[in-house]
């Protein structure tokens, strides 16, 4: 499914349509589509399949996946069903945590074995709801309630990366709790610390952002250099892969800057992030670069923002380096289901980084 969705999807789509196809294709498929947003399929295929969903679907993912179809038009009916069902598995939680010390007291350890399995496979079910409850209030922006979401759910989740991971990022996103978010990101990092590139490179951005931000920043510039001497490695054992690591941890440094209008320095940083542009010019690293120059741009146009000469100059040869080096490398990841694809002319990132050239040029023709 990583590699090629659309043949994902076929497959998966193909494999219900026949007899006796495993029980978890059909819940795969929906979950599948709630992944990828595609909301009125999952809708559909609950709908056309009735059956199916009572035959091979558990009642607690049935309510996962129809309050999530739900939330797409009333996120506050949503919000209460997902309540109401992270309610029902607290209590089976609690009841879980008093039958493992009643037969732990009791030395019945089979019996503590299983009950503990239960427990397990419980928190695996209450994650996701909680997490999709929280998402509600995430994407209305209010982090705070978000956070809030989280501490209730402490007394479960305390071990739980998922939930650690997913606290750091509402912290971070607050703006005064980088302190408290460096203490949720940094063990997660040390935890890795032999293998830095397995960790997301937005978890090592963000904790060299907070850093940042906290006056720390002999400790970002020493994450920064363990992940350069790890890409360093690469090259010898592993030549065709490209890695984005350290890039992206310049390229959302360089956004910080930008966001709080040091642009010079913050678009600096971003174009110097790419070089070389042949190992880190990718869809990924090309998405927060355009971001920062359309930010820079529409600034411009405002004429709230002044740029040097040679800044200018620097970006217009960045923009023609990626051009040149962004003729294969796709601008935009393209939905695997969608009904209108992109001309594969203009989902390049040389027909992007031409079209920034020529806005740029409109800018200081129009300041000229």
């Amino acid at each position: 499914m990583e590699e090629d969705p659309s043949a994902g999807f076929e497959k998966l789509t193909f494999l219900i349509g026949t007899e006796n196809f495993p029980r978890e294709t059909f819940v795969n498929l929906c979950l599948l589509y709630l992944k990828y947003e595609y909301y009125d399929f999952a809708a559909d295929l609950l709908a056309e399949n009735t059956e199916m969903t009572y035959k091979y679907m558990e009642q607690t993912t049935y309510a996962f996946i129809e309050n999530k179809i739900v939330q797409q038009t009333a996120p506050e009916e949503a919000f209460k069903n997902f309540d109401v069902l992270a309610g029902t598995l607290i209590e089976q939680l609690r009841r879980l945590v008093k039958e493992v010390q009643e037969n732990r007291r009791s030395q019945k350890d089979e019996q503590v074995k299983k009950k503990v399995q239960e427990y397990d496979a419980t928190l695996e079910k209450y994650v996701p709801v909680l997490m999709a409850q929280a998402n509600i209030y995430w994407l209305q922006e209010n982090y705070a309630a978000v956070e809030k979401i989280f501490r209730k759910s402490v007394e479960f989740c305390n071990d739980n990366e998922i939930w650690k991971l997913n606290v750091a990022h509402v912290l971070f996103m607050q703006d005064n709790k980088y302190r408290e978010a460096i203490g949720f990101y940094e063990p997660i990092v040390k935890k890795h610390e032999d293998n830095l590139l397995s960790v997301s490179p937005i978890v090592l951005a963000n904790l060299c952002v907070s850093f940042i931000m906290t006056s720390q920043n002999e400790e970002a510039e020493e994450l920064m250099r363990k992940i350069e001497r790890e890409e360093d490695k690469l090259p010898f054992e592993t030549p065709e892969k490209k890695v984005f690591h350290l890039c992206i941890v310049n390229l959302v440094i360089g956004t910080l800057y930008c966001a709080k209008n040091n642009y010079e320095f913050g678009i600096s940083r971003v174009m110097k992030s790419l070089e070389p542009y042949q190992k880190k010019l990718g869809t990924d690293t090309w998405f927060y670069t355009k971001r920062c120059f359309l930010s820079l741009f529409e600034n411009m146009a405002r004429h709230s923002v002044i740029i040097r000469d040679q800044v200018l100059m620097e970006m217009l040869h960045f923009l023609s380096h990626c051009e040149s080096w962004g003729r294969d490398v796709k601008a935009n990841f393209v939905s695997p289901l969608t009904n209108k694809p992109i001309h594969a002319g203009k989902n390049t990132v040389a027909y992007e980084a031409r079209y920034l050239k020529t806005l740029l040029l409109d800018l200081l023709k129009l300041d000229g």
